[in-house]
């Protein structure tokens, strides 16, 4: 019996499909020997809760009787929730690619009946426009192609089925040389707007990645013409961002890209990962900068994760939509009108307007997008507490909207991005609640996501589903490790240790080195995908390394090491291609060939000790590795600290650097200073 199956699903965003008139059908065996049996093609769409153009499609067409009946009558029809699914949305969109077209979502791609894709596009009008054939033409063009030329089909079969292949074949190459780091810092700064910040013109991303690597060639050079070169573009591109309208200054949090080269007008909705990676990138050029607009933006988005984000047993949930009540940012935008009718007349309200861009056309199709780029130098004390004021007036009034959807499925990898980034700053700041909402989130995904020993990749209404990616058990290692770090205890330590049972069992490419994306045991895969390149997140291999390279620093365990080393070089060739998207992996390598150990030997509650560890904790040095022990006896026998001991019964610091150290450090301010020299 035909029918659509969505309503079995948990995924808010396949559910939003479960009333459509097409047949829909969730990924799996069934749906393609559905297939098989009847010699359909499939059309496979790929989409995600929060995607404004997902919404446009299927209301246009998905919802749409006539359409549907033809989708129905032509093809076995699947719908994939990209988020829930990423190993799936890999290989059709890097099918896509290789068919020379943009990618993007709604991704809109057409398989045979064994899974195997032979052409596609992403959102496809109900009628011809954009220079695109309607949905309703391309349906029954490919549908005539399968029945009388499949021969066209089954070429295109085969010259993506060796492309996919390829894709998982990396340029292997050496060890990277800071040389080769530098000068790929060095020509991403000529590619950054030296007005608004960020890489070229609209639109415009927070690529976290890329920014962290331009800031560390900044401390690499600190002092230099170079090292002001590099911080400028950082902290102009990080101003910008936080002043801009891609940030909600009434709520906090983040959107997940700007249509304009002002950092502007946003697509509005909220990602968990961009707000992850921000609060860690902002904490990171805070401890050098000091800036003050940093810090707030740090807090104000913690506290919007905290109150908005928090899904069932403390983990986090992935995004809020765009649209509310069916208009993209009407949840956020304003009227002068409005505006003045909640503030009144006076000086209050013509201060807030000057600041927040508020005028009486709009600054945005008639509204209002709140920003400070006009002027984003923070006021005096008085303006500053008169404008927070007004924003939680505005922000008691917003409340009462109808809010975006939420979805609320709870996504291993995106947790662990923002588990580790609350752990950091929460140790940064003096915010022990952050750290503890960061265990809480870490136990849930390690106790309900957790089966035989293997974690599953989602969560929603009470089932743990879908085998783990690769970037599941990479972030949520690299978590572990910065719990450890912000708690002592040795738990954490031991979760991202016993990470590589799993990984290197079912994950590693024993031919050609690194990490596959997907296990050797996920099922109803036609390939699997190896990358070292990142997409809106940090790619799973490039983060391991840096997970590899602390690890074998905490724990004095060669294999570590020579792990790292070996997805250093199975992906190292690749730099020659393209660096573009490879900053995650460079970031790692640089930790990776100059760690800069600080060991504090000492009584961990000890007054004297948590100064020093103090100090490690704001000294801004990403490359640096925190030991705090009783006595130097108790490192590895190979550690360069190794039998280090108090001084004079003080705690004293160590740091190492290669196997020297340098003299016992019992001042916090000389440990930073030590810390922070160039190397």
């Amino acid at each position: 019996m035909t029918r659509n199956r969505l309503g079995d699903e948990t995924s808010p965003y396949l559910l939003q499909h479960a009333d459509n008139p097409v047949h829909w059908w969730a990924w799996g065996e069934a749906a393609l020997a559905e297939a098989k049996q009847h010699d359909k093609p499939i059309l496979l769409s790929v989409g995600y809760a929060a995607c404004h153009w997902c919404h446009v499609m299927a209301h246009e067409s998905f919802e749409d009787a006539e359409t549907a009946a033809l989708m129905n009558q032509l093809f076995v029809n699947i719908k994939v929730d990209r988020e829930e699914r990423p190993d799936i949305d890999s290989i059709y969109m890097s099918s896509l690619h290789l068919l020379g077209e943009h990618g993007g979502w709604p991704l809109t791609m057409f398989l045979t009946p064994a899974g195997e894709p032979f052409w596609g596009g992403t959102y496809f009008p109900p009628t011809p426009r954009y220079g695109r054939p309607s949905f309703r033409q391309v349906l029954e063009t490919i549908a005539r192609i399968w029945a009388d030329e499949r021969d066209k089909a089954t070429g295109n079969v085969a010259a993506l089925r060796e492309g996919l292949a390829k894709l998982s074949v990396a340029t292997p190459g050496g060890a990277i040389a800071i040389a080769t780091i530098d000068q790929a810092a060095e020509q991403l700064t000529r590619s950054f707007d030296p007005v608004h910040g960020g890489i070229g013109g609209a639109p415009k991303f927070p690529q976290c990645g890329i920014f962290e690597l331009v800031w560390r060639a900044a401390l690499r050079h600190a002092g230099s013409s170079r090292a002001d070169t590099f911080a400028r573009a950082v902290t102009t591109t990080l101003t910008r961002i936080c002043q801009g309208g891609i940030y909600d200054h009434l709520g906090g949090g983040f959107a997940r890209y700007a249509t304009d080269e002002a950092w502007l007008v946003p697509h509005f909705e909220k990602m968990l990962y961009d707000n992850a990676e921000l609060i860690e990138l902002l904490t990171l050029v805070w401890q050098r900068t000091r800036e003050p607009l940093l810090e707030q933006r740090v807090h104000e988005t913690v506290a919007w994760a905290l109150r908005e984000m928090l899904g069932e047993g403390g983990a986090f949930a992935s995004s809020f939509d765009a649209d509310s009540e069916g208009e993209e940012g009407k949840f956020y935008v304003w009227t002068e009108r409005e505006i003045d009718a909640l503030l009144g007349p006076g000086p209050d309200a013509a201060l807030f307007k000057a600041a927040y861009d508020v005028r009486p056309g709009g600054n945005w199709e008639g509204h209002t997008i709140l920003n400070r780029t006009g002027a984003p130098e923070l006021r005096d004390a008085a303006d500053e507490a008169v404008l927070a004021r007004c924003r939680a007036v505005l922000f008691e009034t917003r409340a009462k909207r109808v809010p975006p959807g939420r979805d609320d499925k709870i996504l291993v990898d995106w947790n662990g991005l923002m588990i580790a980034a609350l752990a950091n700053a929460g140790a940064c700041f003096e915010r022990p609640e952050w750290i503890a909402a960061a265990a809480r989130a870490f136990d849930f995904i390690t106790t309900a996501m957790t089966s035989g020993g293997r974690l599953q990749h989602s969560y929603r209404l009470g089932r743990a589903q879908h085998a783990a990616t690769l970037d599941d058990y990479a972030n949520l290692a690299r978590a572990a490790l910065a719990l450890h770090e912000a708690t002592d205890q040795i738990g954490y330590l031991a979760h991202a240790t016993g990470v590589f049972d799993v990984l290197d069992k079912h994950y590693w490419d024993a031919a050609g080195g690194g990490y596959f994306f997907s296990a050797d045991d996920t099922t109803g895969l036609i390939t699997r995908t190896k990358t070292a390149s990142d997409n809106p997140v940090p790619a799973g291999n490039g983060t391991l390394v840096a997970v590899l390279v602390k690890l074998h620093l905490l724990t004095g365990a060669a294999r570590h090491r020579a792990r790292a080393d070996a997805i250093v070089a199975a992906f190292s060739g690749e730099l020659g291609r393209n660096f573009f998207p490879l900053s995650t992996l460079l970031n790692s390598a640089e930790f990776l060939g100059r760690p800069v150990q600080a060991v504090i030997v000492g009584g961990s509650t000890e007054p004297a000790t948590r100064a020093l560890q103090r100090a490690v904790l704001l000294s801004g040095v990403p490359t640096r590795v925190l030991s705090v022990v009783e006595d130097g006896a108790a490192l590895p026998p190979d550690h360069p600290a190794h039998g280090k001991t108090r001084v004079d019964g003080r705690s004293a610091a160590y740091v190492c650097i290669g196997p020297t150290c340098s003299l016992p450090l019992t001042d916090p301010g000389a440990l930073t200073a030590r810390l922070r020299q160039p190397g």
